[in-house]
């Protein structure tokens, strides 16, 4: 009796293995025929939703010979339930879910698990079908992680990104193997502590969203230390919700207290207002932004967190346009920061990473074509002395060698900006645009970080006034912090240098990577989620293309 059971085992074994070979041998010749005939580039529709990893997605499968990775005659492999919990999570990190097959997915899955339960025929081509919907989401979910749902040229050809590069289908391949899918998407996302702390915020904000947002404020008289109304409670229930107030009660709750008065100016702090600490125009504007804005705004500010590098630098400077503040930060600390002057509207400074090689202490400055004939002309024909009150030498060309001419001698009233072959060099000095130092990393945009000698334009909140460079409040200190590792130089070295008001070029010891960004949420080292305004119309452009159909 004993041998007739372990006979019947044995034949139950072999027919299974036979079932799951069968199984597995017919939904491997179905993906081949369906990739072969998809085309080149592939084109596949699957239940009206299209493949969209059209190269990467045929090159996993034949790796793999076109066997099929996320089910067997059993129906689904725990490893599709992982990656169905991972795309799940997707909206956490500000994408969407239904960008990649979610739903569809899950449709299948359930026609898998009942096939399986009445262990009715086994249909292959349900099972294809979920196999290449599971492969194109870790792939299109997988790339979207690494380097952005949005490649920013496409829609700023003055945004370069330095986009993270890696293998997707040698990734997919091993975590399959390890059974570790959702591990695997995670070691994608931006590893920067800011990236994190940003995504932790966009969960706080979309909880007071769905308990209902918060309640417009109405308009009024400014609100300060001592009044008392209704608008007073508003005010300490809105700071409340974002945690700008804590919960300690108050005497009365329609009393503008000291604490209240600290709410406010940590509230005006973390959206670039003056912390006054009075409700003014401005701040009751930023206090009822919607909390449906502020998530778009966290929600775009992740997308420009996955165009940036895996490395940002032990040390390396940040400049953030829409803050017009600079960070000079070494090992994950903030060592110096200071406020900048950035681009004009009709002259917006780029969005790109790179490395400051040298510095120019008193440099010249050779005025570009377009600032020459858009801003310089006009005003020597407003002035004929203009040119020589701000010391610009012209000379004939810009061919090498070309002789200088005496403005006196030009009839600068036939001279338009269609005929202007003059070249302009304005002499190192108090008056150079450039100021005493610049800081030079070459780039196809020609801008740079430099000095100014308009220092009154650091006192104001909004400082979009240049030609498209970055103004530097604190020059020295940011050429003592590019100089760190150098011991030879000093407060005092650099000093006397610049008085010598002599050109000269100063090489550093290291290249230091500067990244130009343009944030208008992100969170600061103490986590505390910061909001500014959009000064380029840059999140309008960057929301449109996320809300649009994805694509390879």
């Amino acid at each position: 009796m004993r041998i007739l059971i372990k006979i019947a085992i044995l034949l139950l074994t072999i027919s299974r293995l036979c079932e799951s070979a069968n199984f597995a041998d017919e939904v491997s010749e179905q993906l081949r025929q369906r990739i072969e005939s998809g085309g080149v580039p592939l084109t596949i529709m699957i239940r009206d939703e299209a493949i969209l990893a059209a190269t990467v997605l045929p090159h996993f499968y034949e790796q793999r010979v076109f066997e099929p990775a996320w089910s067997d005659q059993s129906g689904a492999l725990p490893v599709a339930l992982d990656l169905l919990q991972a795309l799940k999570r997707a909206d956490d990190e500000g994408l969407k879910q239904e960008d990649y097959h979610f739903a569809k997915i899950q449709s299948i899955l359930r026609e898998l698990n009942t096939n399986a339960k009445i262990n009715s025929e086994f249909d292959s081509g349900i099972a294809v079908n979920f196999d290449l919907l599971c492969t194109d989401a870790f792939l299109i979910y997988g790339a979207h992680l690494i380097a952005g749902r949005i490649h920013p040229e496409t829609i700023d050809p003055q945004w370069r990104a330095n986009l993270r590069e890696v293998d997707l289908a040698a990734l997919l391949q091993r975590a399959l193997d390890s059974n570790e899918i959702d591990r695997a998407l995670k070691s994608l996302l931006p590893p920067q502590n800011g990236y994190r702390l940003l995504k932790k915020a966009y969960q706080k904000y979309r909880a007071i969203k769905e308990n209902g947002g918060w309640t417009l404020i109405e308009k009024g008289d400014p609100l300060k230390i001592g009044d008392s109304n209704q608008r007073v409670y508003a005010v300490r229930q809105r700071l409340r919700l974002t945690s700008d107030l804590g919960m300690e009660s108050a005497e009365t709750d329609s009393l503008f207290d000291e604490n209240l008065n600290r709410a406010v100016q940590i509230f005006q702090m973390r959206h670039g207002l003056d912390a006054s600490g009075t409700v003014d125009a401005a701040t009751l504007q930023e206090l009822n932004v919607p909390v449906s804005k502020r998530l778009v705004q966290i929600r775009v500010n992740l997308e420009r967190w996955r165009w940036l590098p895996q490395d940002l630098g032990e040390r390396h400077i940040l400049v953030n346009i829409a803050n017009f503040a600079l960070d000079c930060i070494d090992e994950g600390r903030s060592e110096l920061n200071m406020r900048v002057i950035v681009g004009k509207q009709y002259r917006k400074t780029p969005v790109f990473s790179d490395k400051i090689t040298y510095m120019v202490f008193n440099p010249y400055w050779h005025v570009p074509n377009n600032i020459a004939k858009q801003d310089i002309l006009p005003l020597i024909k407003k002035d004929p002395e203009y040119l020589t009150k701000k010391k610009i030498k012209v000379f004939r060309s810009w061919e090498a060698n070309t002789e200088e001419m005496n403005p006196a001698d030009i009839n600068w009233s036939e001279v338009t900006g269609e005929n202007l072959t003059f070249r302009f060099r304005q002499d190192p000095g108090p008056e150079n645009a450039l100021g005493r130092i610049k800081f030079m990393f070459p780039n196809q945009f020609n801008v740079y970080l430099h000095d100014t000698p308009t220092r009154d334009l650091f006192q104001k909140s909004k400082r979009d006034f240049s030609s498209g460079c970055i103004r530097v409040e604190n020059p020295i200190g940011l050429a003592l912090f590019l100089l760190k590792t150098d011991k030879e130089w000093s407060i005092q070295k650099i000093e006397k240098e610049l008085s010598n008001m002599v050109e000269h070029t100063i090489r550093l010891p290291e290249a230091v990577p500067v990244h130009l960004l343009y944030w208008t949420a992100w969170c600061d080292g103490n986590g505390m989620i910061q909001f500014r305004k959009d000064i380029y119309g840059r999140d309008r452009k960057l929301l449109a293309a996320l809300n649009e159909e994805p694509y390879d």
